[in-house]
């Protein structure tokens, strides 16, 4: 690839991204659209149409091949299933808070999910954290304390959708399907459940799916197109830029949440609370700090060992075990050094 294409695909990958989170921070503006249908029917719309329409994609593509190998394994299956408990939950949570006027506290749970996925990587995976990191975790536990006390309860919301978007990561992680491959499994999972919700919703007369004339049943409809799409962009955007951009790109759509919630939706905002998101935000900029720190570090180390790497192999190019260590040696380095506790969640 050229200087020239690499930089084309960057820029197409950077552009990704920004639609990706964007669509995500700007989705707030969809869930109150579909009233008078309320949280249930709506969650349960999006679970049916995103199989739907990923299911058209996949067609599209012709990717069906990991579907006969998922099934021939049951523990991943049964993980996919536990994935897709975890965002049903986090999905049905957040669309409940948009529309009941918790805007701002659904974003605080975006913004403090990079603490919460570093605590169950230290809880459960065992992972070790440098000093700024748990400085950071201690900063955000303080700012769930002032919350609470600002809400005069804990921030439940906020705890839900950080820690099932977090386990729902952590699952995911250990699934390891694309992200179109994987949606489409969990909506798989979630499709007869959603179908028979919509079915029962109708029975009891509470269906506004067929009753709230057209334009509300394709606005139902088009959760799965809202779903969907940004998860495709970011997917083009994952195998185009470095982690350690979309890990800084994925603050955009909490920040714009708040905005709305703030300026579009007319939230609240005692100083309390500016306290308490004021202690995320200091978290998260020495999470990012730390991130780009070590992420630097590590590639003038790698940089340093690949130069010692071309020096030996020049020096003695017939001694295999000379162009082999440098190798090895850099891999005990990354390990000794995790940072794969605060990258993005792969999909959302």
């Amino acid at each position: 690839m050229t200087p020239a294409q690499a930089k084309a695909e960057a820029r197409i990958g950077l552009l990704n991204g920004f639609a990706a989170y964007g669509m995500w921070g700007l989705v707030p503006l969809f869930w109150p659209l579909l009233k008078p249908a309320g949280a249930g029917e709506i969650l349960a719309h999006r679970m049916a149409w995103s199989l739907i329409v990923v299911g058209v994609a996949l067609l599209v593509v012709r990717r069906w091949a990991w579907a006969g190998e998922l099934l021939r394994q049951p523990r991943k299956l049964g993980l996919v299933t536990v994935a897709a408990a975890v965002i049903t939950l986090n999905w049905g949570v957040y669309i409940w808070a948009v529309n009941s006027g918790h805007v701002v506290e659904a974003s605080l749970g975006y913004f403090i999910n990079p603490l919460v996925t570093i605590a169950i990587g230290v809880l459960l995976l065992g992972e070790r954290l440098r000093p700024v990191q748990w400085t950071a975790v201690g900063v955000g536990l303080a700012a769930v304390l002032v919350l609470g006390f600002g809400y005069g309860r804990p921030p439940w919301i906020s705890l839900v959708l950080a820690f099932s978007f977090a386990t729902y990561g952590l699952v995911k992680k250990k699934v390891n399907l694309g992200g179109l491959e994987s949606l489409a499994a969990e909506t798989a999972v979630q499709f007869l459940p959603a179908l028979a919700f919509v079915v029962w919703l109708g029975t009891q007369g509470d269906a506004t799916f067929a009753t709230e004339g057209f334009g509300h049943a394709a606005l139902l409809a088009a959760t799965g197109v809202v779903t969907a799409a940004p998860l495709v962009c970011f997917g083009a955007a994952a195998i185009r830029v470095p982690l350690s951009t979309l890990g800084l790109l994925q603050y955009l759509a909490p920040v714009f949440q708040f905005l709305l919630g703030i300026l579009y939706f007319h939230e609240a905002m005692p100083p309390e609370r500016w306290a308490g998101f004021a202690l995320v935000w200091l978290a998260l900029v020495l999470l990012t700090f730390d991130g780009l720190r070590t992420a630097r570090r590590n590639a003038v180390r790698a940089a340093a060992l690949a130069a010692q790497a071309r020096s030996a192999t020049a020096t003695d190019p017939a001694d295999p075990a000379v162009t082999t260590a440098p190798a090895v040696e850099a891999d005990k380095t990354d390990a000794a050094h995790p940072t794969g506790s605060t990258a993005p969640a792969a999909s959302r």
